[in-house]
């Protein structure tokens, strides 16, 4: 069970982040656009969140309270929030947000992330749960305004272009897909 949760709380994020990626990848163009601004805004998020939540709460680590050694080599800083299951949530909320059976599946690795970082002595539970509220809650920021952000640049372009004018070489790709 040791080997599993050090396992999970080496790789699991990166794992999730490949998900992500090959549903990025197998994704049509526009859910493409669109998944990669809510990305970008939800990574920018996650980082501003991260930053504010560490200094308005400092939790230091199991193995600095308890004297229990940690499973895997870690620093004796703050442990409020868990930096992988805020970013393993933000990367599976982004993914529900346009495949919600992959992002559920995602969803629930992140939790399994949060877990093995609990079991692994490096995170309290109020440590996990605070991340993966703030990956959520990062998700839901940056896919809202990533909507708004693709919404706006669309009736931009449109606004701008002439009748059979592409603005870009891309333009006619993304309009091709759109089209039933």
């Amino acid at each position: 069970m040791q080997t599993l949760s050090i396992l999970v709380t080496d790789y699991g994020i990166y794992l999730i982040a490949l998900v992500a990626a090959i549903v990025w990848l197998v994704a049509d163009r526009p859910t493409k656009v669109s998944m990669a601004v809510a990305g970008a805004i939800t990574l920018a998020v996650v980082g501003i969140l991260l930053v504010v939540s560490g200094a308005a709460w400092f939790d230091p680590r199991p193995f600095v309270v308890d004297g229990q050694a940690p499973l895997v080599p870690h620093g004796a800083d703050n442990g409020f929030p868990s930096d992988h299951t805020t970013m393993a949530a933000a990367i599976a909320g982004v993914v529900f947000a346009f495949r919600r059976r992959i992002g559920v599946a995602l969803l629930l690795g992140a939790a399994l992330v949060g877990v093995s970082r609990v079991t692994v002595h490096v995170h309290h539970v109020p440590d996990v749960l605070g991340g993966f509220v703030l990956g959520l809650l990062a998700a839901a920021v940056g896919v809202w305004l990533g909507r708004i952000v693709v919404a706006r640049y669309e009736a931009w372009r449109a606004e701008r272009s002439r009748p059979g004018e592409l603005l870009h070489p891309l333009d006619a790709t993304i309009a091709d897909a759109r089209r039933p």
